[in-house]
């Protein structure tokens, strides 16, 4: 055995795998057919993972082990010397963005079972703790400028790693099986099917990554078969399982019209009524709530002796820019609260400039002036270029008298009808997704419509409970409402709301 010496390096997201987790996993493999004729692990650590997949595939001619860590990959020597199959791994120091793993694989003798633990932490952790070891940035992703902006770019670096792997095993008869977050293989799976890489069959085995690794995150064993061949059957769904269970399939999970399906047979009952992709609503648009990113400034509550912020300062402003404010955990009780709080909300579309303010309201300006050191150095770079004082998720929807919300937060599909306060329209907070209506019996409609049976179990197909926003604008879009509404006999009365409100609501989609 060979140990290759570089300099040392530590980083985030280090887990070592436990010895009886590494065995559990190779048996598992095993029982899957799995029998390598070289392993690779990419980021080894200490050597347990390693270690237990030369022990269970005594046919593999050659193991390599690669890490980062100088001292880790010290214990992992000091962990197999003298033993039998010494000789046939292959330790490396050096860091994985780095390593030319194409040509790694063109030397391993195949099939090649490429095995791990990776890094479990994102781009923006690294990005903190000034890391060497990051991937050149890239949009891979193809997101739109705010969603990039915003922060759906930062990216689990395990996520990055696997697709490498994958790109790099591509012609080659090849099993991957990584212990990683649940959400990165799903955005893993996306990719597999959205670039067609020659994948056959795919798992994933759930585990309590708290009992494992005393972390708080839903984790699995994701596992992917690759042929060298190019007229192979690609994969057509991924079956979900538990790791102390691996023979009872407790879901699967497809992709339709480019999109990720959280539950196929639910999809399969529902794909009536999905909307197409690419295709709009013509007369509703799900919305969020209001984002300022300072609610110590931007939100008060109304007491008994006058306006109050988040700083339990007095404070004295004009109300011509002051709104209900509700917040997601408000909704998803219902929508009904009645409370004091309110927001600041000084555009109606993203944009407006502000400077008015100091003329027309001169107090609703002193109080903001007087609050810049707050407001000036909020951190999203989308209000860089805005105009001072600004807020998004604002333009005339936001000021429709009637609303249709839910939470994004919360494991359950409730729709909230919600009406205006004291003849001002209600705002939510950047939890709450929302369509904007010009009046209760639209509001009251579209409500009862989507809290129906039928559109919970269509919401079922595509929502994955363990993610940390299970409700999100995409997921709402992918039920159709006219096509719903057709469905639940009352197609009519939904072309007469629409036409009603069709002048009315065309701004709302600019």
């Amino acid at each position: 055995m060979r140990l290759r010496k570089l300099r040392p390096r530590v980083e985030f997201g280090d887990f070592q795998t436990p010895p009886a987790l590494a065995t559990r996993v190779v048996k598992v493999l095993a029982e899957r057919g799995v029998s390598p004729g070289s392993i690779v692990e990419p980021t080894c650590g200490i050597g347990n993972f390693l270690k237990a997949a030369v022990e269970q595939f005594g046919s593999a001619e050659w193991a390599f082990g690669f890490d980062i860590n100088g001292a880790h990959l010290t214990r992992a020597l000091e962990r197999v010397v003298g033993l039998s199959y010494e000789t046939r791994i292959e330790l490396n120091e050096g860091n994985f963005f780095t390593y030319p793993w194409p040509e790694l694989f063109n030397g391993a003798r195949q099939p090649i079972l490429v095995i791990g633990n990776p890094p479990w932490v994102t781009a923006s952790e690294l990005g903190v703790s000034a890391a060497t070891n990051l991937p050149r940035k890239s949009n891979s992703q193809n997101l739109r400028g705010i969603e990039a902006i915003t922060g759906r770019s930062n990216f689990d670096i395990a996520e990055w790693m696997l697709i490498r792997l994958l790109d790099s095993l591509v012609s080659r008869d090849a099993c991957m099986a990584m212990l990683i977050k649940t959400s990165v293989a799903r955005r893993v799976l996306r990719h597999i099917w959205r670039t067609r890489l020659p994948v056959e069959t795919a798992a994933i085995y759930t585990f309590d990554a708290r009992a494992e690794f005393n972390v708080s995150a839903d984790a699995c064993l994701f596992v992917c078969n690759m042929s060298r061949g190019t007229s192979q059957t690609l994969m057509q769904h991924c079956d979900v399982c538990r790791l102390d269970q691996s023979s009872v399939t407790e879901g699967r999970i497809g992709y339709r019209n480019d999109t990720l399906i959280a539950n196929m047979d639910a999809y399969v009952e529902c794909a009536d009524i999905v909307r197409c992709a690419g295709a709009e609503d013509s007369t509703y648009r799900w919305r969020s709530g209001i984002k300022h990113d300072c609610a110590k400034v931007m939100e008060l509550r109304n007491t008994p002796t006058g306006l109050v912020n988040g700083l339990n300062e007095r404070v004295e402003i004009e109300p011509e820019f002051l709104y209900p404010l509700l917040k997601g955990s408000d909704i998803a009780r219902g929508g009904e609260t009645l409370h004091s709080r309110l927001v600041l909300v000084t555009q109606h579309h993203p944009g407006d400039d502000t400077s008015h303010i100091r003329k027309t309201h001169p107090k609703t300006w002193r109080y903001l002036t007087d609050h810049a050191k707050w407001l000036d150095v909020r951190s999203s770079t989308i209000y860089r270029k805005a105009a001072r004082f600004s807020v998004f998720g604002v333009g005339p929807y936001a000021f429709r008298p009637w609303k249709v919300a839910i939470c994004g937060l919360y494991k359950k599909i409730a729709f909230a009808r919600v009406g205006p306060r004291e003849g001002r329209p209600v705002f939510f907070d950047d939890t709450v997704y929302y369509l904007a209506c010009n009046a209760e019996a639209e509001a009251e409609f579209l409500a009862d419509i989507l809290n129906s049976d039928e559109a919970k179990a269509c919401y079922g197909a595509f929502v994955f409970w363990d993610a940390k926003r299970p409700v999100t604008v995409d997921l709402l879009q992918r039920i159709d409402l006219p096509k719903l509404a057709r469905r639940l006999g009352c197609a009519d009365r939904f072309a007469q709301l629409g036409a009603a409100g069709d002048v009315a609501n065309a701004e709302l989609l600019f």
